[in-house]
């Protein structure tokens, strides 16, 4: 199967209220998402993950939940946080978010398991 475009996509809201909203929640107990832990330390973005993006041949977007196109929000709708291939056949999730969190917040490990989802 050839990839048009990959979708990651958090289980949380984006924009400074939905930030906010995660830190708490992070804060509290009462939200995580392990696409987060693995694109983020803190609240920057890691090294390792912004020199992945860029090696990539396949074109990859980062979205939050409240940044999806329709389509792709009734798609993902509680699976999140997961990683979806868009191609000609359609939507697939290719990494979902059992196999996020076995990357234990890696970088290399989600670079791993998205290879390995690609071949």
């Amino acid at each position: 199967m050839v990839s048009e475009k990959i979708y990651a996509i958090y289980h949380a809201d984006g924009g400074i209220f939905g930030e906010l909203a995660y830190v708490w929640g992070k804060i509290t107990g009462s939200a995580h998402c392990a696409l987060c832990d693995i694109t983020h330390s803190g609240v920057s973005m890691k090294r390792k993950w912004k020199e992945l993006m860029m090696d990539l041949d396949v074109e990859f977007e980062l979205l939050h939940l409240n940044e999806q196109f329709p389509k792709l929000a009734e798609f993902t709708r509680q699976r999140t946080p997961c990683v979806v291939m868009s191609n000609s056949e359609g939507l697939k999730v290719i990494i979902d978010a059992d196999k996020l969190e076995e990357c234990n917040k890696s970088v290399e490990s989600f670079q791993g398991a998205l290879e390995s989802a690609l071949t």
